[in-house]
């Protein structure tokens, strides 16, 4: 929980530089490059990461990734800072942060949409319409399926979860009738 908090913190202190200078968009988009670069070989995440290794040699290797990637000099900074912090492995928690709040600038919400069935485009793009009205968000959904609800459809943003699935009506019928209520 706490290195959520320390995560979440760096994060927002990046979304405040973004703001400030108009790079936000910019740097989403480079700290999702690092993070997926150090996540995604996990050879060069654990040499950058293992304290057995000398920090200046640590360090040495970090700069020369860095530069091949060509990134601004905020993001630069941001990532020798998470470094010199010893934070460094709290990368991916960082990211997930900060795209969390990017999108929360820019009125974005990201959703998931888990159906039964294969839905059309056009039934996918009503869903998404009626989720950013209902929210007043601009909605990306992610659609998947998965044959275990039987039927209908399960739609989660954020925290809420509107479950129409067969499957969960079902249980939901189970229970009312264990408990002897009529259905």
């Amino acid at each position: 929980m706490k290195n959520l908090a320390i995560a979440r913190r760096y994060a927002k202190a990046l979304l405040i530089i973004g703001k400030g200078d108009g790079n936000a968009e910019k740097y989403r988009e480079e700290l999702d490059g690092v993070t997926q670069l150090f996540t995604g070989d996990k050879l060069l995440e654990q040499t950058i990461g293992n304290p057995l290794y000398a920090a200046a040699a640590r360090q040495k290797v970090l700069k020369s990734v860095i530069e091949k990637m060509g990134l601004s000099n905020v993001m630069r900074s941001f990532v020798f800072l998470l470094f010199d912090k010893g934070r460094f492995s709290f990368l991916n928690h960082i990211n997930d942060f900060y795209q969390k709040l990017a999108d929360d600038l820019k009125g974005v919400a990201r959703a998931s949409l888990t159906s039964a069935t294969e839905l059309s485009a056009e039934t996918v793009e009503k869903i998404r319409l009626s989720l950013s009205k209902k929210t007043g968000k601009q909605i990306i959904l992610d659609v998947h399926q998965d044959s275990d609800l039987i039927g209908g459809i399960v739609t989660k943003i954020g925290d809420l979860v509107l479950d129409g699935s067969i499957k969960t009506q079902l249980l939901n019928m189970k229970e009312s009738l264990k408990r002897g209520e009529r259905v």
